[in-house]
C-alpha cells in the first residue's frame, strides 16, 4: 500500500475522512446507519413535524460549550478522538486513535495545548508504519514541541481558544432544518450539512460528495437536565463513502475539566519537518 500524507484534520476532520479511513483499515469503513423516524417520514412522503421550541432548545444547548470547560469525544469509521478543554487555564488535551492495531497502519496522537505552547506524541503501528516518511524521527515515544507559526489554522495540530469546541456543535445545531422532541431531553430531525462545513466533526469533502443528500441528513441529540448538549449522532446516507457511516459526538463534565499537564522537559523534542509535512 502507499502511505500518503494525512491531509485534512485528524482531530477535527480526518477521523471521518474516507481517504484516511481507507489508508488505515482493512475492514469495513463503518457501521450501517439506522434510519430515523424523520428519514422514514421523508421516504413515505409524510410531512415532518415542526417544533420551534425543540429547535431553540438545541440552539441553546451549545451555549455552555463556549465557556470552554468540558470533556468530549468524537467517533466514526473505527476512529476515536477524546479529551478535555479547560479555558480557565487556556489548555486542552486531545487523544486521537485512527485505525486498529490489526490494520496495515494505525496512528495514535496525544496532543497537549497549554497556551502559548503545544506538543504532540505520535505512535505509528502496523506493517506500513515504517513506510511513513520520517517514521524514525516521529515514532520516538516522546512529545514533539510544535512551532505555533507552523500549526496556526492547521485542523490537525492547532487549537483555537477562541473557538473551543473541536466538534463544532454550534454550527451543527444552526444547520438543523427540522427537529422534534422524542422524549425527555431527546431529539431527532435533519441537518443541512452544507451549512455546517466549518464544524470540526465533518469533512468538507464528504459534504461535497453527498451532493443534494447533504441537505437532509438524519440526526439525533440528547441534553442533560440543565439543557446542555450531551450527545449528537449524525447518520450519513447509505450512498455515502464510507457507506451509512455514523458520526457520534459527546460532551460531559461541564465545569469540571482540569488544566492540561505539560510534558516534562526530558520527554520533549522539537518537531522535525516530517511531522508538519505529514499533516499539511
Amino acid at each position: 500500500m502507499t502511505v500518503r500524507r494525512l491531509s485534512a484534520g485528524l482531530v477535527a476532520v480526518a477521523l471521518f475522512t474516507p481517504g484516511v479511513a481507507a489508508c488505515t483499515t482493512t475492514g469495513d469503513a463503518g457501521p450501517s446507519a439506522t434510519p430515523t423516524a424523520t428519514a422514514t417520514a421523508s421516504a413515505t412522503g409524510a410531512a415532518p413535524e415542526v417544533d420551534t421550541d425543540a429547535k431553540q432548545a438545541l440552539l441553546d444547548s451549545t451555549r455552555e460549550i463556549s465557556n470552554g470547560n468540558f470533556r468530549f469525544s468524537m467517533t466514526g469509521a473505527g476512529s476515536v478522538a477524546e479529551g478535555q478543554v479547560h479555558q480557565p487555564s487556556q489548555s486542552a488535551e486531545i487523544k486521537v486513535r485512527l485505525g486498529e492495531s490489526t490494520d496495515d497502519l494505525a496512528i495514535s496522537l496525544d496532543l497537549i495545548h497549554a497556551k502559548p505552547d503545544s506538543w504532540v506524541k505520535l505512535d505509528l503501528q502496523g506493517q506500513a508504519a515504517t513506510s511513513v516518511p520520517g517514521a524514525d524521527r516521529l515514532n520516538l515515544g516522546k512529545y514533539h514541541h510544535l512551532d505555533q507559526s507552523r500549526i496556526k489554522g492547521n485542523r490537525s495540530l492547532g487549537f483555537d481558544f477562541d473557538k473551543v469546541d473541536p466538534a463544532g456543535s454550534e454550527a451543527l445545531t444552526q444547520a438543523v432544518t427540522e427537529v422534534r422532541r422524542t422524549g425527555d431531553g431527546a431529539y431527532a430531525g435533519t441537518l443541512d450539512l452544507s451549512k455546517a462545513a466549518d464544524a470540526g466533526s465533518l469533512d468538507p469533502s464528504v459534504i461535497t460528495a453527498l451532493g443534494p443528500e447533504a441537505k437532509s441528513v438524519p440526526f439525533t441529540a440528547k441534553t442533560d437536565a440543565q439543557g446542555r448538549l450531551t450527545e449528537m449522532v449524525i447518520q450519513l446516507p447509505e450512498g455515502s463513502r464510507p457507506a451509512g457511516q455514523e458520526i457520534k459526538v459527546t460532551y460531559s463534565d461541564y465545569g469540571n475539566a482540569t488544566a492540561a499537564t505539560k510534558p516534562s522537559a526530558d520527554q520533549v523534542v522539537e518537531a522535525p519537518p516530517e511531522l508538519y509535512n505529514l499533516f499539511d
